[in-house]
């Protein structure tokens, strides 16, 4: 990079002039990788039966993706500040579309866990760098504003999945076609659009890295991975082998002890993967761990919400789907304007009040029943999504300003690892607590009816199984038809208890999030300094007093933040 082409925007007269134009490739790049974490839900059904695999299988297709997504962040962050934002998030886009026209192809269970690992190992690029593109190319005034419109990008792309899936399942395209199956279509969809959006991204986005990168870090890169791998792993387990078996706690214990190497490694190295100095800082520990938690109780309970829709209520894919856009829509409601409500009354009370209309959304949800009002479940879907919007935004802002430019990659990768870590950890533990309820509350009635083994087996491992099983049945022409409908009924009277339980774990994740920022959130963000690459929170109670409106615009001055490194950023892409 010629220094001709580099400028320091920390400067209050340099402003890159198409941020806006960038901002809009970057949401778009966003949009793709975020809603795979949904798409997949509303095809769970069709794989399941195309590929016979089993719950806990279906369970490590949405999982494989997530652990990879946020084992990687990490690095990618890291590799971002180092070699160049724009060059990374190319890489990662065009690994992510190559990994899903093979995820389209897949034809067993095993294959189609291997290649979303694949895709979350791209995808994994894009949150960190996108945001770090972002606080650096957009001056401290317009930051705040940025920030709020790539949250609510986040937001809605968690529900448009399920829209676009159900689109693509129920209207045949040259997709389906193409990849030989009715579900492939899900993840081929991505091709075109990582296609046009890796063109855009060549020429708009402008490159920027930090001209004084941290080394990489392997070591800890690889404690992470194991670490997060074997707690996922042990939680699986329980659903097969229950909480008492030793190999689930020897996993749950052993993936513990490997985190807390993983911490201790990171304290000690001269360059940290996870700058653990960070969680020191509680404007930026504080709003992450509620995120989190937010994010556990949302993806943990929307898995087994597509369930309710397309097997309880019978509705299509595309009706399931449409059902979730609601949620998108109080996010994008409510992230945006969150600003102004940031001005009037302070992050804290906007961040607490938010997540506490999220938590009676979800309350809800803990007394739904197989004929409640339609009307209602698109109601509280704005709430819990306005709500949810409410958070997010100011919570992102603020841990963003935590964070020097120049480690912007950096910063922003924890922040999403640490989020997408509580999301597989929401999925994994409400996948075994379901099942387990459901299988405790099945088996009794299913037991002695004289169906063979593995049907038996089938049907106790989840209501999709069931459900599968009575289509064999039926198509057998053995057994008659009320049979086959005690069946059906016996599944759906096994799994409502099961996913209220799983609603009443949401809730109570949700008013954790409310206990913490109560408790530990200052209601003026601290005085940071930083010494070379280490964060030194000042004293809370000589923190630099921040007006409301000065925190949301994300003045720097104001936030009592010290920053010393530019970036280097190119003038024009």
């Amino acid at each position: 990079m010629s220094a001709a082409r580099v400028a320091d925007l920390r400067e209050p007269d340099v402003v890159y002039p198409q941020r806006w134009r960038v901002l809009a490739v970057l949401v778009v790049s966003l949009l793709v990788v975020v809603l795979d974490n949904t798409i997949l839900n509303v095809a769970l059904k069709v794989i399941q039966q195309d590929l016979d695999a089993t719950q806990d299988q279906l369970v490590w297709a949405v999982n494989a993706y997530t652990l990879a997504f946020a084992a990687l962040l990490f690095t990618w962050g890291v590799l971002g500040d180092k070699f160049g934002r724009k060059r990374i998030l190319v890489l990662g886009l065009l690994l992510f579309g190559v990994a899903s026209a093979l995820s389209a192809f897949a034809a067993t269970p095993e294959q189609l866990i291997g290649f979303r690992t694949l895709m979350g190992i791209g995808g994994a690029s894009v949150m960190p760098v996108t945001l770090a593109i972002i606080t650096v190319i957009f001056p401290p005034q317009e930051r705040g504003k940025a920030i709020g419109m790539w949250a609510a990008a986040v937001g809605g792309a968690v529900a448009l999945g399920p829209v676009l899936g159900g689109l693509l399942l129920e209207h045949p395209t040259w997709f389906h076609w193409l990849t030989g199956n009715d579900w492939g279509s899900v993840f081929f969809i991505n091709v075109p659009i990582v296609a046009i959006g890796v063109i855009a991204i060549l020429f708009i986005v402008p490159e920027t890295k930090n001209p004084h990168p941290a080394s990489l870090d392997p070591q800890g890169l690889l404690l992470s991975i194991v670490g997060l791998f074997a707690v996922v792993y042990g939680i699986q387990n329980s659903d097969g082998h229950g909480w008492s078996s030793p190999m689930t706690w020897g996993f749950l214990l052993g993936g513990m002890v490997v985190l807390a190497v993983f911490v201790l490694y990171e304290m000690r190295s001269r360059h940290p993967s996870l700058d653990v100095s960070l969680f020191r800082i509680r404007s930026f520990s504080v709003p992450l761990t509620a995120v989190s938690l937010a994010f556990a109780a949302m993806q943990g309970v929307m898995l087994f919400m597509t369930f309710y829709f397309q097997i309880v209520r019978g509705w299509s894919a595309l009706q399931a789907g449409l059902l979730v856009v609601p949620f998108a829509i109080g996010q994008l409601l409510g992230a945006p304007r969150s600003g102004r409500m940031v001005d009037r009354f302070g992050a804290r009370t906007v961040m607490t009040g938010g997540l506490l209309v999220a938590t009676l959304g979800m309350l809800y949800f803990a007394f739904v029943t197989p004929d409640s009002p339609v009307i209602m479940l698109v109601l509280v879907g704005l709430a819990f999504g306005y709500g949810l919007g409410n958070t997010m935004a100011p919570a992102t802002t603020r841990m963003t300003l935590a964070t020097p430019p120049a480690r912007s990659g950096a910063g922003s990768a924890v922040q999403n690892t640490v989020r997408q870590v509580g999301a597989a950890l929401g999925v994994a533990f409400m996948s075994a607590l379901v099942g387990a309820v459901y299988s405790d509350r099945i088996g009794p009635v299913l037991d002695g009816r004289g169906l063979p083994a593995p049907l038996l087996a089938a049907a106790k491992d989840s209501i999709g199984s069931a459900y599968g099983v009575a289509d064999v049945l039926a198509a057998s022409g053995q057994v008659p038809a009320a049979a086959v409908d005690a069946l059906r009924q016996a599944a759906n009277d096994a799994f409502m208890p099961a996913f209220h339980i799983a609603a009443y774990s949401a809730v109570g994740l949700l008013l954790l999030a409310v206990a913490v920022i109560l408790w530990r959130l200052p209601a003026q963000a601290e005085t940071v300094q930083w010494a070379g690459a280490q964060a030194v929170p000042g004293d809370d109670e000589a923190a630099t007093a921040v007006t409301p409106r000065n925190e949301q615009a994300g003045l720097a001055a104001a936030d009592g933040l010290e920053r010393r490194e530019p970036d280097e950023v190119e003038v024009r892409p």
